[in-house]
């Protein structure tokens, strides 16, 4: 009956569903620090200053990132203003065009029913659904990767006869990726086509001018704003891209370090319940549709590039293995196709997996409602170390109780689905897990993460905001924070002696700055007797030096 649908309708009614899903709400918390406020402060300073060729921060060329994102941001800005709604839309609009592509993709390679699968294996997965309604740069820039590596792979698909168009569209969606993140976004694609041709030991047609041809439309498009940086006299630009890019590989961010395995555990917790129903799917398919398996080979050589060389990388951040939420989509799309045509069962293990990250998702959401209630139990107990962690926890965080509805919801939830759904029936027992899992998270981001925000940086954003559009420096010190600059909406700066930190503390500064610091830092502020502490709030301490009026 499904495939009787026409398609057009689908898409509208996909569409429809993802913008109720990932529209409403982007504006209910405020940004975290650092990746979502650093992108809509880059994009905020492209307004202030009206320099929409230059990345900035602190109205400083920031050249870690390109700007295709920054740009979108600037677009979502000059229609909702400034805010974090705005700084979110583009990612729900990277949402609902994502969906279309794998809904129709999916068509192409099986049916209707493999395309709504798959649709609903990456919105019903935890952290795939949060990104949609995130401000940070990788939704797009994954999108554009798997746009290419799908052109490719259709590209080295024998039977199919649009090879130039193939290439153009590969080469195209590429150069987007390099000007949304940077050169890694090839790097990734180069690494999958390389690895597939390698296993068919390079028996993949390729004509004289397609090569060129590929590099040719890469470099336009990836390098346009490279060469117009370069005509503007910003040689430096592209060193420092490739520079930034190399220290990923060799050196760990402050604070984003991991072990080896950190991105296994990640993807397996974060991209529940997809990342147990494609454990199935790693066997060879008997099926004879050529295309599938070229598409289910490049998917997974996909998966194990990201893996490993997110692995090798020594900078962990949990959304650098993003990427990886396409192939695995697809594998757990692939097992509840072939499942539901018979060719496929529910195990025991899985149903043992799913219990038990249901359980682990639902301990914490059960424990946070009573954090107001026993935290000075903790405290007492001595149990943690860090000062910082400690003051807060003396934030309120306003619970009311019903933020265990998530819980409640998805461990009944699951416990139904797999007591009283036969184990034969895994189309029926899959799907229902993905539904549950789109109302958990949907609820998460509503009743729980407002309120986890108040612990961590909501005492810092709000001190910024108290002091936003007055004439005056805010720092922060000792600590790496965007917050001052998005928040306290700060201006270019005239006097260029604010980019010396020690001038701001102990110089002539021409007005009153306002610094922040962690409590645990607080310690270094004893150094300058004429700086003043004017408060402390849930781990931050807050100090004003006032500027001596010229006699």
């Amino acid at each position: 009956m499904i495939n009787q649908i026409k398609p057009i309708k689908i898409q509208l009614i996909i569409a429809a569903i993802a913008a109720v899903l990932f529209i409403p709400f982007l504006g209910g918390v405020h940004l975290f620090d650092w990746d979502e406020i650093n992108f809509a402060e880059s994009a905020r300073e492209m307004i202030v200053s009206g320099n929409y060729l230059t990345v900035q921060i602190d109205f400083m060329p920031f050249w870690e990132k390109p700007p295709l994102f920054i740009w979108m941001q600037v677009l979502s800005m000059k229609m909702f203003g400034i805010n974090e709604f705005a700084a979110r839309f583009p990612n729900a609009v990277c949402g609902i065009v994502t969906l279309l592509v794998l809904f129709n993709i999916g068509r192409k390679l099986r049916d209707n029913r493999f395309g709504i699968l798959w649709v609903l294996a990456f919105a019903g997965s935890v952290l795939p659904y949060f990104y949609f309604k995130s401000g940070i740069i990788d939704p797009w820039f994954n999108l554009f990767i798997f746009l290419s590596i799908w052109f490719l792979l259709l590209y080295a698909f024998p039977e199919n006869p649009h090879k130039i168009r193939n290439i153009i569209l590969s080469a195209t969606f590429a150069g987007l990726a390099v000007l949304t993140k940077g050169p890694v976004g090839f790097l990734l694609i180069a690494l999958t086509a390389g690895i597939y041709l390698i296993s068919v030991r390079f028996k993949v047609k390729v004509k004289l001018i397609d090569a060129p041809l590929y590099f040719l439309v890469l470099a336009l498009v990836g390098g346009s704003w490279f060469i117009v940086q370069i005509l503007f006299g910003n040689f430096d630009t592209v060193v420092d891209f490739i520079v930034y890019q190399v220290r990923l590989f060799q050196t760990q961010d402050a604070g984003h370090g991991g072990f080896f395995g950190y991105h296994f555990v990640v993807l397996f917790f974060t991209v529940f319940p997809t990342s147990i129903l494609m454990l199935k799917s790693f066997r060879k398919d008997n099926l004879d549709d050529a295309l599938y398996q070229l598409t289910k080979r490049w998917m997974l050589i996909l998966f194990w590039v990201v893996l490993i060389l997110f692995s090798i990388v020594k900078t962990k951040i949990v959304h650098y293995s993003s990427l990886a939420y396409f192939p695995m989509t697809f594998l757990a799309a692939a097992f509840v196709y072939n499942a539901w045509r018979n060719k496929k069962v529910w195990n025991k293990w899985m149903s043992g997996l799913v219990i038990f990250v249901t359980v682990l998702f639902s301990i914490p959401v059960f424990i946070l409602p009573f954090v107001d209630k026993i935290k000075e139990r903790i405290i007492k107990m001595d149990l943690i170390k860090d000062d910082f962690a400690v003051a807060n926890l003396q934030a309120d965080g306003g619970w009311t109780g019903f933020e265990i509805v998530p819980a409640l919801l998805i461990l009944g939830a699951v416990f139904y689905i797999l007591i009283c759904i036969p184990k034969d029936n895994v189309f029926k027992r899959s799907v229902s897990l993905w539904m549950v899992t789109i109302f958990f998270t949907t609820s998460l981001i509503m009743l729980v993460v407002p309120k986890i925000e108040r612990y961590s940086q909501n005492a810092l954003i709000e001190f910024y905001k108290s002091h936003a559009d007055k004439d005056v420096y805010l720092k922060s010190v000792h600590f790496k924070s965007y917050s001052q600059w998005f928040y306290g909406a700060t201006q270019p700066h005239t006097n260029k002696n604010y980019y010396n930190t020690e001038w701001l503390l102990s110089g002539n500064i021409d007005k009153d700055v306002y610094f922040a610091t962690k409590i645990h830092l607080a310690d270094r502020m004893n150094d300058y007797p004429d700086i003043e502490k004017i408060g402390e709030k849930n781990g931050f301490v807050f100090y004003l030096r006032k500027a001596k009026p010229e006699l």
